[in-house]
């Protein structure tokens, strides 16, 4: 490991002072304070990293699975099953990355148990839906879903609320090497063709380059960093880097609706222990239409919820109008049916969104009592965002490049929660079939050849903000990017005016902010990537929002309240122009890109 150099060694305590006057130093620079100022620069604390000694590993396999969740699990070991060579490489710990660890509800149809036939489940998910959802995968996603609770099952996922020891055991089984903290930056295309991808590791200063043949991304979804809920460590990086290839990428403008507990809103697991602490469960048919924008809307038009009672209402009274809710989900978004899971010795379902300790009540945020809206800012619908699919095996319009879980823009529960437990289902079940026609690809194809250039090129790009000497740093765009797109009045409750605006903001972040990007150390240049990836993603959700005039599940307009079903029956797809300008497409809802 490459010893990084700091130039004043400091102590606890200095860095803590340090930091706070970075801080408002942070701020000063904001108003422009630096401009005449050069004493004060010198102020800020130098910790750097020595370029030079930057050392490059190169890896070589045939299907290289990006992620390590639910999803990069099945996708790894199917994917070998089915003869592939395969490496997986992940951003953060194996079974501890992404949202896997917090989700603890999987979906099981189980044909000799539901009331509801395969095609009357679909059939219900498509009405909740208003028609957003792919069927295909919706089946799919039901049809395969018990299959992959019994391979669960046999790795012992169910004993335990930490899922490390039953990843760890089929990979090591069949001796999948495992990259653990390293951020893929790049994905490489040569000829036309997935050929790679790059990036580096958050622990020594080494650049890393994976040729392969296929790559499956599993790299889950993201927000912009919001407190109260455990995404801060996902932020769309596999959507941008295939989005920078040429991938088609869809479902920008829905909105993600966990809310969040109004005391404390911020700690993730006040809010959300009971999620974290249980072991999982098993859940069966019960179709919602759940974890829209309906309390941001009574919030918006009634005012927050520190008065307390739900947001929005006052005198007991609830406010009229917003968003449209099929009448057959009208309470509580629940679709009268059997209670989830059972009482067996997985425990029984857990509730949509999990609960307290003490069993059976949803936390904070969930259903009834005070909340709190934004807790997930910046993400879409589980499946509902991602690369756009050209066929029900995952494959994107970029030959060798396939996506799973999150990172596929299935549509496979629509554009609002529709099936306590389908994600992490729909994640298992993606990546085992996903990676099995990954796998098909690669026979009797030869490894690509990268360029020496083209991998320069890229080393060059990745290390970027480590070499600038002057600019921005990441934490202060993050904060500057929460600041315009997290408000309930922009992300939520969309109106022309307010999205324009926003998006003029987010373009200077773009077009300035971005390109000066600065990194004082690898904790910096992983915040430098992931503040690039929020500052896109949040072009495409204003962009996407402001395409789709009408309101629809999990998108909302003020100025377009009604669906609009003669135009609007499409899914929204989103690409990179010759130019590099972001470009948009219609896909018509239940069919294929052409």
């Amino acid at each position: 490991m490459t010893e990084l150099k700091r130039k004043k060694e400091v102590s606890r305590r200095n860095f803590m002072a340090i930091a706070g006057s970075a801080a408002g130093l942070a701020a000063m620079a904001s108003m422009g304070v630096f401009a005449g100022d050069p004493e004060l620069k010198g102020n800020i604390p130098e910790i750097d990293i020595d370029i030079d000694t930057m050392t490059r590993e190169e890896m070589e396999t045939d299907l290289l699975v990006i992620g390590s969740g639910i999803a990069g699990l099945f996708a790894a070991v199917k994917g070998h099953d089915a003869g592939a060579k395969v490496l997986m490489v992940s951003k953060g710990r194996l079974g501890s990355s992404g949202q896997t660890p917090f989700a603890k509800g999987i979906f099981a149809y189980d044909p000799d148990k539901e009331k509801l036939s395969l095609d009357e489940f679909v059939a219900t998910v498509s009405r909740s839906a208003m028609g957003t959802n792919n069927p295909v995968f919706t089946r799919q996603m039901a049809e395969h879903s018990l299959a992959r609770v019994k391979d669960l099952k046999e790795w012992g996922f169910f004993d335990s609320p930490l899922y490390f020891n039953s990843f760890s055991k089929p990979l090591e089984e069949r001796n999948i090497p495992v990259v653990e903290r390293v951020m893929i930056t790049h994905l490489i295309k040569e000829n036309g063709k997935i050929a790679g991808a790059a990036g580096f590791s958050f622990d020594e200063a080494k650049v890393y380059i994976f040729k392969a043949k296929s790559v499956v991304l599993c790299s889950g979804a993201g927000g912009f960093k919001p407190n109260g809920f455990p995404i801060c460590d996902l932020t769309h990086d596999g959507t941008v880097m295939a989005y920078s290839i040429g991938a088609k990428v869809t479902g920008k403008e829905w909105n993600d609706g966990h809310s969040g507990q109004p005391t404390n809103a911020a700690a993730c697991y006040d809010g959300w222990h009971g999620m974290f602490d249980r072991k999982p469960g098993l859940t069966g048919v019960e179709v919602h239409h759940d974890l829209g924008v309906e309390q941001c809307y009574q919030a918006y038009m009634g005012g927050g919820p520190l008065a307390g009672g739900p947001p929005g209402q006052s005198g007991g009274k609830q406010v009229t109008g917003g968003p449209v809710r099929p009448a057959e989900f009208a309470e509580n978004g629940r679709r009268p049916s059997p209670p989830p899971g059972g009482k067996g010795k997985e425990g029984g379902g857990p509730p949509p969104g999990g609960g307290p300790d003490s069993g059976g009540a949803p936390p904070p945020g969930m259903m009834g009592g005070s909340s709190v809206c934004g807790t997930s800012a910046g993400m879409s619908i589980h499946k509902s965002e991602g690369l756009v699919p050209i066929n029900d095996q995952g494959a994107s319009n970029i030959p060798g490049l396939y996506a799973a879980g999150d990172a596929l823009g299935s549509y496979m529960a629509g554009a609002i929660y529709t099936q306590v437990g389908s994600s992490l289902a729909g994640s298992a079940v993606q990546g085992a079939i996903v990676s099995e026609a990954a796998a098909e690809y690669c026979k009797g194809m030869k490894l690509p050849t990268i360029s020496k250039n083209k991998i320069k090129a890229i080393e060059e790009e990745i290390l970027a903000p480590l070499k600038r000497e002057k600019g921005y740093s990441p934490a202060w765009v993050t904060q500057t990017l929460q600041g315009i797109m997290i408000p309930n009045f922009v992300l939520y409750i969309k109106k022309e005016s307010m999205l324009k605006a926003a998006l003029a903001y987010i373009e200077e972040l773009r077009d300035h902010h971005l390109p000066m990007l600065r990194a004082a150390d690898l904790h910096e240049l992983r915040l430098a990537h992931e503040t690039a990836n929020m500052i896109v993603n949040a072009e495409m959700k204003l962009k996407a929002s402001l395409l789709r005039k009408e309101s629809r599940c999990s998108h909302y307009r003020l100025d377009y309240p009604d669906v609009d079903s003669k135009n609007w029956n499409a899914w929204i797809n989103i690409y990179k122009g010759n130019n590099g300008e972001m470009k948009f497409e219609k896909q018509p809802f239940s069919s294929w890109p052409s």
